[in-house]
């Protein structure tokens, strides 16, 4: 009975193994630091080594860097050229957030602007005309707080929304998870109660 039980035990972790590697030559690879899955694909252009951060020679390279996603080739990107759709029949992400357009009850779809196109889109209407595109180096320039040069991961962030608990991370949410900075969860569905 114990040859049965460890023959069953071996099948079953080998089982497990196939599929996961199996699974993981599906993804593509991606770099430490590089783009996330749902990234911003105007960062993504301008950070050509896709470290994570932008360089003073990317900075310096911000025009023709923008100008990769100028798929009709007029010198401007558009709403749809920055944001592209996903393909055709292709599943939406599991949580996949609202539409960028504030459809739904008063705006609540959309988010915050990202500091680099605040920077980039100087006339705030979504989309990056050739005067804003042609200025990319100083516009990005400005969004250098340490003055080294270089854009790191922390000047790309958007800034910490109002009211949010002190350390928390910029871009909204709070340490230790769901819980906040204790861990604390409280029940399935529900936020722990205030003071918690």
């Amino acid at each position: 009975m114990k040859l049965i039980t460890r023959s069953i035990l071996v099948a079953v972790l080998g089982a497990a193994t196939l599929t996961s590697i199996a699974q993981d030559a599906g993804r593509p690879e991606r770099r430490e630091g590089g783009p996330r899955r749902g990234g911003s694909p105007v960062i993504a252009a301008l950070d050509a080594d896709k470290d994570g951060s932008i360089s003073a020679p990317e900075i310096a390279n911000a025009k023709v860097a923008l100008l990769t996603l100028d798929k009709n080739n007029d010198g401007a990107l558009t709403a749809e050229e920055l944001h592209p759709a996903r393909p055709d029949g292709a599943p939406a992400p599991d949580g996949a957030r609202p539409p960028r357009d504030g459809a739904g009850p008063e705006g609540a779809g959309k988010r915050p602007v990202s500091p680099v196109m605040a920077a980039l889109d100087k006339n705030g209407d979504g989309s990056l005309d050739a005067t804003e595109i042609a200025g990319a180096s100083a516009a990005l320039a400005t969004l250098d707080k340490n003055g080294d040069g270089k854009l790191t991961r922390e000047e790309l962030r958007p800034a910490r929304p109002e009211g949010a608990p002190e350390g928390a991370p910029e871009g909204g949410r709070g340490r230790g998870g769901p819980g906040g900075a204790d861990g604390k969860k409280g029940p399935r569905g529900q936020r722990p109660p205030a003071g918690e």
